[in-house]
């Protein structure tokens, strides 16, 4: 009876093994890469994971994809109007006359201090030379959390909703004086639809990386970093309350590859 089981486990764990030995086992590889990019008044810490599949012999190209958990921290910064309908002025191309059609006035929103968490999922595609990788990730969508701020809306013709009158109508103010500071948290949702057409807190990287060996290596790259903050009230004007700011960083970060 004992050999008997013996045989029924050996063939139940068979296919597992010939799974951990296949060639498909062969062509994946992950790690995590733990830095920071740093701008002016600026700084981004993130912790990502990446799962890649090795399209070619010898590692030589590989696609896959990534998991980031990031923080940013900003000073004396400047978001403007980020829906691409009004960045685009609601038109595009040339007037009658043949003159460029101008984009519509962009509000501000300037934040003393803006801070946010995001984590976002997305892909990477790199190339793999003897002890150097170079490649490249993007974003696509995820979450974002952070707490209320206070910012200044700089906007000479906005109006906002301040109340009712006794007759029961809007009573509109004009985000001037004591009205020109507003709360503004980030925007929850992420979603990469590239250009202005993109919502949230998303990073695009180039970057690349030195192995120093099996288990440690060194990357330093740029980051385009785009984070978005939701105004706590609307511009009844062009009905806008979210506002954008895109920063270029230099990033750095050890990689710790798992497999």
């Amino acid at each position: 009876m004992t050999m008997n089981k013996l045989r029924i486990l050996f063939i139940c764990f068979l296919p597992l093994v010939s799974v951990a030995q296949s060639p498909v086992s062969n062509r994946l590889s992950a790690g995590v890469d733990l830095g920071a990019g740093f701008a002016k008044e600026q700084i981004s810490p993130s912790l990502t994971y990446y799962q890649l599949l090795h399209v070619t012999k010898q590692k030589f190209l590989s696609v896959g994809w990534t998991a980031t958990f990031r923080t940013n921290y900003a000073s004396n910064v400047d978001y403007t109007t980020a829906p691409a309908n009004l960045t685009r002025g609601g038109k595009t191309g040339f007037n009658a006359l043949g003159a460029p059609i101008v984009p519509a006035n962009l509000d501000t929103l300037r934040m003393a201090s803006a801070s946010g968490t995001s984590l976002n999922f997305g892909v990477r595609a790199q190339i793999h030379i003897k002890f150097l990788e170079i490649g490249a990730s993007a974003d696509i969508l995820g979450l974002a959390l952070g707490k209320n701020r206070v910012g200044q809306y700089l906007s000479s013709t906005g109006k906002f909703v301040a109340g009712q009158t006794a007759a029961g109508a809007d009573s509109l103010a004009r985000f001037t004086g004591a009205n020109v500071n507003q709360t503004a948290k980030p925007t929850i949702a992420n979603l990469q639809l590239l250009g202005d057409n993109s919502i949230g807190t998303l990073a695009t990287e180039v970057y690349a990386r030195v192995l120093l060996g099996q288990r440690l290596g060194v990357k330093v790259g740029y980051q385009w970093l785009t984070s978005e903050y939701t105004t706590s009230v609307k511009n009844t004007v062009d009905g806008n309350n979210r506002f954008r700011n895109r920063a270029g960083l230099t990033y750095v970060a050890l990689t710790f590859p798992v497999y």
